[in-house]
């Protein structure tokens, strides 16, 4: 059995063991820092212990996914509508305890089979909730990457307020982006208030979910052109 420095007893190296490791890691420096070299001393083995449990970084990355949707968990039971919504923001949850994980989600060839679990109850949700199959296929193209609790930005803008002599310099090219620029931290008004990363993710996904929902009232299957 292995002893720490300081004669602790440490458990036995194993895939899980290493996997939880790594997402610890990233969640503090981001998966650009991980080297099977760093992930070793941070378990207090060889590098090539490692190799036993992963092939690579690749199959590293993997398997950090498949332990980060495994957060997530079954949807819970109930009216469609509410029951998507309450586990995507639960899906959001998960993914903002682990901000790396968007990016690498995106960056896989190929969903890994927690991914394909998670969008597969889904799909499951608008088809018991009364949404033919039809239907279904628009409504997951139209989610995208909203049923796994993140959205592709167009840009950034939940930062400070932009300096207004900077808002001037670009009202004159660009009046349109100005214009939203500058409200978008100073609008009290506004129906989802500042710009906040959450509340504009709400607003988007309560969009969504509303006009699929008149749709599936409706009877709709195929896409209106």
């Amino acid at each position: 059995m292995n002893q720490s420095a300081d004669g602790a007893r440490r458990a036995p190296l194993s895939r899980e063991r290493v996997l939880r490791a790594a997402v610890s890691f990233a969640d503090g420096a981001g998966t650009d820092a991980i080297s099977m070299r760093k992930l070793a001393q941070e378990l207090g083995v060889v590098p090539m212990a490692l190799y036993k449990h992963v092939a690579n970084k690749d199959e590293l990355l993997d398997g950090m996914v498949e332990l980060v949707v495994g957060e997530i968990g079954p949807p819970g039971a109930g009216e469609w509508q509410r029951t998507m919504r309450e586990h995507i923001l639960a899906a959001r949850r998960v993914l903002l305890r682990h901000p790396w994980a968007a990016g690498v989600i995106q960056s896989r060839t190929s969903p890994t089979p927690a991914v394909l679990g998670h969008l597969d109850a889904m799909a499951g949700l608008f088809r018991t909730g009364g949404f033919s199959v039809a239907l279904t296929h628009h409504a997951m193209h139209a989610m995208g990457s909203r049923l796994l609790g993140f959205s592709q930005e167009l840009f950034d803008d939940t930062g400070a307020a932009p300096d207004p002599a900077v808002l001037r310099q670009l009202a004159l090219a660009y009046p349109h982006i100005a214009e939203l620029a500058g409200a978008a931290d100073h609008d009290g008004t506004s129906t989802v208030g500042t710009c906040d990363d959450q509340a504009e993710f709400e607003f988007a996904l309560d969009l969504l979910l509303d006009g699929l929902e008149r749709l599936r009232a409706a009877g709709g299957t195929e896409h209106q052109r």
